[in-house]
């Protein structure tokens, strides 16, 4: 199976700017991170699945060699639902933060720091 080495390399970008932004604090910035990763796993997907073909319908005329892999074209399929369903909900989550805060930057949680603080207090030597 040979892949083509120009979308494997659009693929490693694409994962490496959507997990970079997917790291951010902002809940607009890990939204565009979250697709451009979803698009990068469909695009994987579908390099994987290996070269055009013909209809995947047996008849005579067409050797099952020469038959596209409906498989992967129905994986991205059910990907992209999902990934429009997950985008619609983190919308909707950012719309209500910026209409209770007024901004969409996640703050560190106050209780989640007094934890951390004391697990460090009560085991020093860990």
């Amino acid at each position: 199976m040979t892949a083509n080495l120009t979308l494997l390399v659009v693929v490693g970008a694409l994962v490496a700017c959507g997990v970079y932004l997917i790291l951010e604090r902002s809940v607009t910035k890990m939204l565009l991170g979250m697709i451009l990763f979803g698009n990068a796993v469909n695009l994987l997907i579908l390099t994987v699945a290996g070269p055009d073909g013909e209809p995947p319908l047996r008849s005579a005329q067409v050797a099952d060699a020469d038959m596209a892999d409906p498989l992967a074209q129905a994986m991205v399929l059910t990907a992209i639902v999902i990934t429009m369903g997950l985008t619609a909900f983190v919308l909707a989550l950012a719309y209500r933060a910026r209409m209770l805060t007024t901004t969409d930057d996640v703050p560190d949680d106050a209780e989640d720091a007094d934890v951390a603080g004391r697990r460090e207090r009560e085991d020093p030597e860990d």
